[in-house]
């Protein structure tokens, strides 16, 4: 009796995925939703707001990806190589790993019209790896296969180790990653497969190929965003999907091996990779709306000639009342007159007239209650 396959890859028909399209449908209307709501946002803020706000997505996808596979990176140095290849001034001092990591994000992206082939991944995994003497821990092979070695996916102790995944062996490698190339330039121009399930398909592949030793799961997720740019049509880059998957990063492995060690058929992998696509566009969203809405407060309050006590004072309850992450704790529930003495390093008799100002211009109002307790929020009126 043939034995079945432990992985997915040993199956005679792989890589034949299948999916239940109407258990995706749900979820791919939801992220076409939000992604033509994320571009309608952007289309009502200005040009340099948006470069900004692409720098930041970027700059999170690079950090969050590497923080991934455990590596923490200088954020200010990649900032600082991102904002130059995107024409912003930084004088930061850059390094030949933050350069590489720029270079890679900016050309899964913003050349997302060229094919994916061989020689462009093993570009990037150059530029993943640009200094081979700091290799020093475990040694590599950059800008080439792996090597013959069994490739795992390990953890436990060394005498008992537990694998939770092994990719296919080295013999074919080659042949297995033409199939790739090809699928994934040709699947382009295919009028039935949705561009969102493509992208969930080339993070799976690719993925279980491994075809190097280091750096696959990066290499992974920017093919992802290349496919993603591909299917939105546009270079420019809004979202960091990289932070949703290193938020959920235990679910992330649990799916991988699940799918893995399962049969041809994705539709698990799928809906958690829509899930966690829908929740990035939705946290991009509410962080542009944030922005939007403090830009029209200022907007209806621009010609009341603030001095910089009172601008700094409605600066931090405007990032404390709007969809912060973290917004101050101090200012959830308004500001107190002491408070606002403290934060604008004023006199108690100034404070109390900055206040008095500020509500007859109606840039704020009182909550209920009344005397040391009074409190003071935005005014949103406007």
């Amino acid at each position: 009796m043939k034995q079945s396959a432990k992985w997915i890859w040993q199956h005679p028909k792989w890589p034949a995925f299948s999916w239940d399209v109407e258990a995706l449908a749900p979820l791919l209307r939801a992220c076409t939703q939000a992604q033509g709501q994320l571009l309608g946002m952007m289309g009502a803020s200005g040009t340099g707001a948006n470069v900004e706000r692409e720098l930041d997505a970027l700059l999170q996808n690079v950090i969050t990806s590497s923080a991934i596979e455990g590596e923490q990176l200088n954020v200010e140095s990649v900032r600082s190589s991102l904002a130059k290849r995107l024409g912003l001034a930084s004088d930061e001092r850059v390094t030949a790993r933050s350069e590489g990591l720029a270079e890679l994000m900016l050309d899964a992206t913003q050349q997302h019209d060229g094919p994916l082939t061989s020689e462009r991944l093993m570009h990037w995994h150059r530029l993943l790896f640009p200094d081979t003497s700091a290799l020093t821990a475990r040694p590599i092979q950059v800008g080439t296969l792996r090597g013959p070695e069994p490739m795992q996916v390990v953890s436990g102790r060394i005498d008992r180790p537990v694998v939770h995944f092994e990719a296919p062996g080295r013999e074919g490698l080659e042949q297995k990653l033409d199939d790739f190339f090809y699928w994934f330039n040709s699947s382009r121009a295919d009028p039935t497969l949705d561009p969102l399930i493509r992208a969930g398909i080339a993070h799976f592949w690719f993925v279980t190929l491994h075809p190097f030793d280091d750096g696959n799961g990066r290499l992974t997720r920017a093919i992802t965003d290349l496919a993603m740019a591909q299917g939105e049509h546009q270079a420019i880059r809004f979202y960091a999907m990289s932070a949703s998957i290193l938020a959920r990063r235990q679910d992330y492995y649990r799916i991988l091996e699940a799918t893995q060690r399962g049969d041809l058929n994705i539709t698990e992998w799928l809906l958690w990779f829509l899930q966690t696509l829908l929740h990035t566009l939705e946290q991009a969203m509410q962080r542009i709306e944030r922005v939007l809405v403090k830009a029209r407060f200022w907007q209806a309050h621009r010609d009341d000639g603030l001095p910089p006590e009172q601008t700094k004072v409605l600066n931090r309850l405007l990032n404390g009342d709007l969809l912060s992450e973290k917004p101050d704790a101090g200012f959830t529930g308004g500001i107190s007159a002491a408070q606002y003495q403290a934060v604008a390093k004023v006199s108690k008799a100034t404070a109390t007239r900055h206040l008095q100002d500020l509500l007859e211009k109606g840039c704020l109002r009182k909550l209920p209650g009344g005397g040391r307790s009074t409190r003071y929020q935005i005014n949103w009126a406007d």
